[in-house]
């Protein structure tokens, strides 16, 4: 797997954590939904633990492919047809880290609010005393994951596509 599916000079695995991220945040947006205007605790706590599991898997896969595979993400950029200038890879490697920031932050804090719920609510979900923690834990980790994708989105973009 040379090239990705996107039409640029990545990898499968570099494009297919760039679907993901495209279609986490509304997957975020429709749990968040189901839970606060639908009262569906069973239908957000699964989607976000199905979310969970797959963006897992997605990460450590990705991993896989970036390090063990691609031999880092220098290697993937170095793949364009038009290299980049030096200026404009200082640039990208700035995007990288700030985009880093929240992609280690995310799954740290995501996993801390999923353990929470399922210690402290009840089975089946239902609102409970720790529900204004869980409120806090859940915002607080939907806006880390959302700029993890939008700053994601960002690095694929001027690292590959511009």
């Amino acid at each position: 797997m040379t090239d990705g599916f996107l039409g640029y000079r990545t990898s499968f695995m570099l494009d297919a954590v760039v679907c993901a991220l495209v279609l986490v945040v509304p997957t975020l947006v429709y749990s968040i939904y189901l839970v606060k205007f639908r009262a569906k605790f069973v239908a957000h706590r699964n989607i976000q633990l199905g979310l969970a599991v797959v963006l897992l898997l997605a990460v450590v896969a990705f991993e896989v492919d970036m390090q063990q595979i691609q031999g880092g993400w220098q290697n993937v950029v170095a793949k364009r047809a038009v290299p980049l200038s030096t200026e404009q890879l200082a640039t990208v490697r700035t995007v990288l880290w700030i985009h880093l920031v929240f992609a280690v932050s995310s799954p740290v804090l995501w996993a801390v609010t999923i353990v929470h719920a399922l210690k402290k609510f009840p089975k089946p979900p239902a609102p409970a005393a720790a529900s204004k923690l869980h409120k806090t834990l859940g915002w607080a980790s939907t806006l880390d994951l959302t700029l993890t994708s939008v700053t994601g989105l960002l690095f694929y973009y001027m690292a590959f596509v511009r």
